[in-house]
């Protein structure tokens, strides 16, 4: 007789979902080669496509990059808006950002861009009367499976957020109504890292997440309770 469960997972099945939470990277580098075969990418993209959205509108549609010329159109968008967003950082700060290395699109066998058609059910979506950037937030949503499903499947992924979208939705043909949410490198690596690059660089530091967990009310976190003691 086959046990019942009351939909709980496997303590191995939980293990692999917080695995891949845990083990997730903005992966900038490393991409090898290695062509990812169609049936992985359709697995990735039907998870993405299994994503939460308001009023089940599903606004997202996937833009699959293999061309090496449309890809060294996207990285000279890139090459310019890096330069400039550059300059917005002085001294050690200035030096630190140079050195980054902020994207991996002609090294990562495939590119995707995330849209969102913000039109998508109507001008009446269920959930979404008070609230009209649900769509958006639904495509992250997609946007985050997509990156889980690929980090189980040994697949890394890096988020291109330095482009001027205007210009990008002209390289890709997306209609003017669309919105260009994301782009996305997706390759197979030689190795994931261990931390995210930007805390290994000393960009930033991780925040605790008791100091970002409020109860009841804002200010009300563990490290107030404790500051009043």
């Amino acid at each position: 007789m086959m046990k019942r469960t009351n939909g709980r997972f496997s303590e191995s099945e939980r293990d692999a979902v917080y695995r891949a939470i845990f083990e997730r990277r903005d992966v900038r580098r490393n991409f090898l080669p290695t062509p990812i075969p169609d049936h992985i990418l359709m697995r990735v993209l039907t998870a993405a496509h299994h994503a939460g959205s308001v009023g089940f509108m599903q606004p997202w549609d996937f833009v699959v990059v293999r061309d090496r010329a449309i890809k060294s159109a996207v990285k000279k968008l890139f090459l310019k808006a890096n330069v400039e967003a550059a300059t917005r950082y002085q001294g050690k700060r200035a030096a630190l950002y140079r050195n980054l290395k902020l994207e991996g699109i002609e090294e990562a066998p495939i590119n995707i861009g995330v849209t969102c058609s913000r039109q998508r059910g109507g001008p009446h979506v269920l959930g979404r009367s008070m609230v009209r950037d649900t769509d958006l937030y639904s495509t992250c949503c997609a946007i985050q499976n997509l990156w889980l499903a690929a980090r189980a499947e040994g697949i890394g992924v890096g988020w291109v957020s330095i482009l001027d979208h205007s210009a990008l939705k002209r390289i890709l043909g997306v209609p003017k109504p669309v919105k260009v949410l994301a782009y996305l490198c997706l390759g197979f690596v030689s190795n994931f890292a261990t931390q995210p690059d930007l805390l290994t660089a000393g960009w930033r530091e991780r925040i605790p997440v008791e100091r970002l967990i409020h109860h009841e009310s804002w200010g009300n976190t563990v490290t107030e309770r404790k500051g009043k003691r």
